[in-house]
C-alpha cells in the first residue's frame, strides 16, 4: 500500500501479468493512494481500478479466473459503476472475445472484440513505438494534452468496438483504436506508464476524473 495525498484508493489488479510497479510508480509520482492486490476483499474496498497487462489474452483470463476475482470485479464495475482503466492487454480483456491464439472469451464488460492487426506497406508486428493520436473526444482523459499527443505502443492485437466508444485513434498500416470509454469503463491500447510526460498527464486526468 502506498498511502499518499490522494483521497481515492486505486486498486492495481495483480493477476500475474503487467507492468504493476511501473503503473504504481507513475501513480506515486502523481501523489495518488494505490494498492496492488488480487484479493477479493481489496477489490470490494477500492474506489477505482487499473487493469494493466502484458502478454497473452488466454493466459490472462486463466489467471483472473484462478484468482476468483472476476465476479467481484464485475459487480463493482458493472453494478456499482466504479471506474476502471484497462491498459493495453488490460483494455483488450474488457472485450467479449479475442482471436489471439485461438478463441477466448473475455470479461464481456462491453460489446467489443479483439483481432490481429492487419499490417501492410512494410509495417511489422508487433506494433512497437511512439505514435501520435487523433483525439476524437478531449474530455476528460485528454485534457491539457496537445492536439495530437504522442504515446508508446506495444501490441499485436487490436480492440474493435462501436465508434461511439472511441476517444482516440492512431495509424499503423491501418486505423487503430487507441483509447475508449463506455460510461465508467476506460481503456488505452498505449502504455501511459511508459509514455513519459504525456502518459503522466493522461493518468493525472484519470485521477482527476475520480474526484468528480
Amino acid at each position: 500500500m502506498k498511502c499518499l495525498s490522494g483521497s481515492m484508493k486505486i486498486l492495481i489488479i495483480n493477476y500475474g501479468m503487467g507492468n504493476l510497479m511501473s503503473v504504481g510508480n507513475a501513480l506515486e509520482h502523481l501523489g495518488c493512494q494505490y494498492l496492488i492486490s488480487d484479493r477479493w476483499e481489496d477489490v470490494k474496498g477500492a474506489d477505482a481500478y487499473i487493469l494493466p497487462g502484458v502478454g497473452a489474452f488466454g493466459e490472462a483470463m486463466k489467471n483472473l479466473r484462478e484468482r476468483n476475482i472476476i465476479a467481484p470485479l464485475s459487480e463493482q464495475i458493472l453494478s456499482k459503476k466504479k471506474p476502471i482503466l484497462g491498459i493495453c492487454l488490460g483494455m483488450q480483456l474488457i472485450a467479449q472475445n479475442s482471436e489471439e491464439g485461438g478463441y477466448y472469451k473475455g470479461l464481456e464488460w462491453m460489446e467489443s472484440s479483439v483481432i490481429k492487426l492487419r499490417v501492410q506497406n512494410g509495417c511489422r508486428l508487433p506494433h512497437v513505438g511512439w505514435n501520435n493520436l487523433e483525439v476524437k473526444e478531449k474530455e476528460p482523459m485528454f485534457n491539457n494534452l496537445p492536439d495530437h499527443p504522442n504515446f508508446y505502443f506495444d501490441h499485436t492485437y487490436q480492440f474493435i468496438c462501436n465508434e461511439k466508444y472511441v476517444l482516440a485513434k492512431c495509424g499503423y498500416a491501418t486505423e487503430v483504436i487507441a483509447a475508449i470509454r463506455n460510461e465508467n469503463i476506460f481503456g488505452t491500447q498505449f502504455h501511459p506508464e511508459k509514455s513519459q510526460v504525456n502518459g503522466l498527464k493522461f493518468l493525472r486526468n484519470f485521477t482527476e476524473y475520480l474526484k468528480l
